[in-house]
């Protein structure tokens, strides 16, 4: 297992105990900790690397963007929509542009169709770049 630690950068075995490595070292160092209630993973001689596990995860673009970003996946209502892009347009610096990411669709709307660009430029009037042109906006 990859442990991390510069001092001891490997082991054979690890113990969790409430979530938490409660010990490192070999199976035979760790096989007191064993007990009736204990579920033991041989991983075959595979390296075992801890980690955050996500299904779909951007980290740096998440950490740069996040406030930079809006969604509209559960979003009902297109007038929703755009009152949401308006809002973020207050909301974002000057030469940044407005993510709508997710996954949403026209068809979850009620007006059942995606927004007109006048209906975009609307919302958010200031393009980002003097070279934008009237259907890239912001």
């Amino acid at each position: 297992m990859f442990t991390g630690d510069p001092h001891r950068p490997h082991a054979r075995a690890v113990a969790i105990r409430d979530g938490r490595v409660a010990a490192l070292g070999d199976d035979h160092a760790l096989a007191p900790l064993v007990g009736p209630d204990t579920r033991v993973v041989d991983a075959l001689g595979r390296r075992v690397v801890p980690g955050l596990n996500d299904s779909h995860l951007h980290v740096i673009r998440g950490g740069l963007n996040y406030v930079l970003e809006l969604r509209w996946d559960g979003v009902r209502s297109l007038r929703q929509a755009l009152a949401m892009l308006r809002e973020q347009a207050g909301r974002t610096p000057k030469g940044q542009w407005i993510r709508v990411v997710g996954g949403w669709t026209a068809e979850q709307f009620a007006e059942r169709r995606m927004p007109t660009v006048a209906e975009l430029n609307a919302a958010a009037p200031t393009p980002p770049c003097s070279s934008c042109t009237s259907t890239s906006r912001r």
